[in-house]
C-alpha cells in the first residue's frame, strides 16, 4: 500500500478551491449539491478484431498501461455480416476508473496528453449530453506517456467519458472548465 497520506493533485484542488467557488457561483442550499466527478469511462474499440483475433488483448494491455487498472475486453452483442462480426467475438476494451485512479488519469489527460495531440485546437463545449457527462474522442492512444512509442505496432483511438453529479450542463461545463479542461472559446 501506497503512503496513506498522499493525495491526488486535483482531488486536492476540488476539495480546497472548486467546491467552495460552485457552491457560491451557483448557490447552491447543500455543500452536498455541490457537483464532483463520479466516473471516467475509457473505451477502446478495435476494427481489427474481425482479421486478428489477438488485437483486442493487444489493446487491453496499452489501455491498462494508460489507465493503471486492467480493463475489460467487450464482446460484440450481435452478429453484423457487413462488418464480419459475430456475436460473441472480442471487439474492443474498457476501463472504468473512480476516486484516486479518476484523478490521477484526469491529471495526465489535461496536462501531458492532450498538448501532446497534433493539432489540438481545444475540446469542444458542446459534447455534453444533457445530464452533465462530457464526451470526448482522442484519434491515437499514443499520447500517453506510459506508451512506447517504439513498441507500438498499431494505434487506435479511444472514447472517454467524464461522468459528473452535476444536474445541468453547464454545471458540468463550469467544474470541469475549473479542472482546467481545455474548452475552444
Amino acid at each position: 500500500m501506497a503512503d496513506a497520506k498522499y493525495e491526488p493533485r486535483l482531488k486536492k484542488l476540488y476539495r480546497d478551491t472548486i467546491r467552495g467557488a460552485m457552491l457560491e457561483q451557483f448557490s447552491y442550499a447543500n455543500g452536498m449539491q455541490v457537483p464532483r466527478l463520479d466516473k471516467i469511462v475509457i473505451n477502446m474499440g478495435v476494427g481489427e478484431a474481425t482479421a486478428d483475433s489477438k488485437k483486442p488483448s493487444v489493446a487491453a494491455e496499452d489501455l491498462a498501461m494508460i489507465a493503471g487498472q486492467r480493463p475489460v475486453i467487450t464482446h460484440a452483442r450481435n452478429s453484423i455480416a457487413g462488418f464480419k462480426v459475430r456475436e460473441n467475438m472480442p471487439i474492443g476494451a474498457k476501463v472504468t476508473l473512480r476516486r484516486d485512479r479518476m484523478y490521477e488519469f484526469l491529471d495526465r489527460l489535461i496536462t501531458i496528453a492532450l498538448p501532446r495531440v497534433r493539432d489540438f485546437r481545444g475540446l469542444n463545449p458542446k459534447s455534453f449530453d444533457g445530464r452533465g457527462n462530457f464526451a470526448m474522442g482522442i484519434k491515437e492512444h499514443i499520447v500517453f506517456p506510459e506508451i512506447n512509442y517504439d513498441k507500438v505496432d498499431q494505434i487506435w483511438g479511444m472514447d472517454i467519458i467524464v461522468c459528473t453529479t452535476a444536474e445541468t450542463d453547464d454545471e458540468a461545463r463550469a467544474l470541469l472548465r475549473a479542472f482546467n479542461f481545455p474548452f475552444r472559446q
